[in-house]
């Protein structure tokens, strides 16, 4: 899930994945009423700093009940650490729960193989400011050839380096993966003092640019399951080019292995590390930083000059909740929150990245700072095995796991990636 210092939703969300560890029994069935007056109940996250999105979600509200007469709108912002229990005991009684819920990308096939999610493709098909919605976003609520609600927002991640490091090395910004690899050693040669590019060994959505940029998959289609690829020959390359980021020469195992994304945006903020791979999402930490006005992003860059590695589309989503009486007023709402003016609203307000094409280059004109990242969404987005059984892979820290053991030199990378295949066809499997 991302989300603001999210880790895509980052990282997004083993608080919210352990759902799929024990699957919530639905009342099963879509309910019958479609009652076009009455309350609607949404639940939306609740950010560090909320009045923002209160004040965008407000008048999307506000407009909605003046278009809509004898609808009313409800709203609670509920915490992202509980919001795992919540939306489960939702799932389980319909009666209670709300029509509208936000939601990270990742739990989509999860949340529709619990039953919980309405089917709103010929909605969404029917949706004119769909037609606009980038592939990464539109994949993210997709699940077996059908759409379980709207992109609310996306989050990639792109390399952030310290120019004034850079200049004082005579260092340019590195232009392959091989050249980051180098570069990140140079400044740690001739600046001990720093990480080099800080990384983390719990950080997954930061390794995975690595496997796909080297034609890795992390799994492919199997009829209507799927099949792990992380042993594969060309996913190996990236498990090793990634990995052999730590030691004394960059980021030291013994301080890396175990750190996430946050951490390793923290050490590049705190100006502890002359690069780091962070989202747009992490652009108000680093501005928050010491190392504010000494710093750029660029893409991070794939295996040849000028290419851009693949990167994670992270974000949330949000959907109508299979048991709403309210259905069509729910898919109405639905799409007034996730629509082109409120996430142009939403980015201006909060910096959220709009899933339309059209609306991130407005964003850009206003604000320089997203370009990078747009440009890495452009170059091609990936996005998770739309499989229930990813929930497992994440929350049992599948992949975090297979680095650290490659970094510990506990396990070579061919021994890692294979026992991590094995977990993953494990749970693909009990997934169905």
């Amino acid at each position: 899930m991302k989300l603001p210092a999210r880790t895509a939703l980052a990282t997004l969300a083993a608080a919210l994945v352990t759902l799929t560890a024990c699957a919530p029994q639905t009342s099963g069935g879509t309910a019958t009423a479609d009652e076009k007056t009455g309350t609607l109940r949404v639940w939306l996250f609740q950010e560090v700093a909320n009045k923002p999105k209160e004040q965008v979600v407000d008048r999307v509200v506000a407009a909605f009940e003046q278009q809509h007469a004898g609808a009313k709108v409800e709203v609670e912002y509920i915490p992202v650490d509980s919001r795992a229990q919540r939306i489960k005991a939702a799932f389980n009684d319909p009666a209670s729960a709300p029509d509208l819920v936000e939601y990270g990308n990742t739990d989509t096939a999860s949340y529709v193989k619990d039953g919980g999610l309405a089917d709103v493709t010929a909605e969404f098909g029917a949706w004119p400011e769909a037609k606009d919605t980038d592939p990464a976003a539109r994949a993210s609520v997709t699940v077996g050839g059908k759409v379980y609600g709207a992109p609310f927002f996306v989050g990639v991640r792109a390399l952030y380096y310290r120019t004034d490091v850079f200049r004082e090395l005579g260092l340019a910004a590195p232009r392959t993966q091989a050249e980051l690899i180098a570069t990140a050693k140079k400044v740690r040669k001739a600046r001990p003092e720093l990480y080099g590019l800080a990384v983390g060994g719990a950080y997954t959505y930061g390794a995975l640019p690595f496997i796909w940029a080297h034609g890795g998959e992390l799994a492919t289609a199997e009829g209507d399951s799927y099949r792990s690829a992380i042993a594969g020959e060309a996913a190996r390359k990236g498990i090793t080019a990634y990995t052999s980021l730590f030691g004394d020469d960059n980021c030291p195992a013994a301080k890396c292995a175990q750190m996430g994304g946050n951490a390793t945006v923290t050490a590049f903020a705190s100006g502890k590390a002359a690069m780091a791979i962070g989202g747009d999402f992490s652009h108000a930490a680093v501005e928050a930083g010491a190392v504010k006005g000494k710093y750029a992003v660029v893409p991070l860059p794939g295996t040849t000059p000028g290419s851009i590695a693949p990167a994670f589309a992270g974000g949330n989503n949000i959907g109508v909740l299979r048991g709403t009486r309210h259905r069509t007023l729910a898919v109405d709402l639905m799409k007034a929150l996730a629509g082109k003016d409120t996430q142009a609203r939403l980015f201006d307000a909060l910096g959220f990245l709009p899933t339309y094409t059209d609306v991130r280059r407005q964003a850009a004109q206003k604000q320089p700072f997203v370009q990078p990242f747009i440009d890495t969404l452009g170059a091609g987005a990936r996005f998770v095995p739309a499989s229930a059984g990813w929930g497992r892979i994440d929350a049992s820290l599948v992949l975090p796991t297979m680095f650290q053991e490659v970094v510990s030199g506990r396990k070579d990378v061919r021994t890692a990636s294979g026992d991590a295949a094995r977990k993953m066809d494990a749970a693909f499997a009990a997934a169905g």
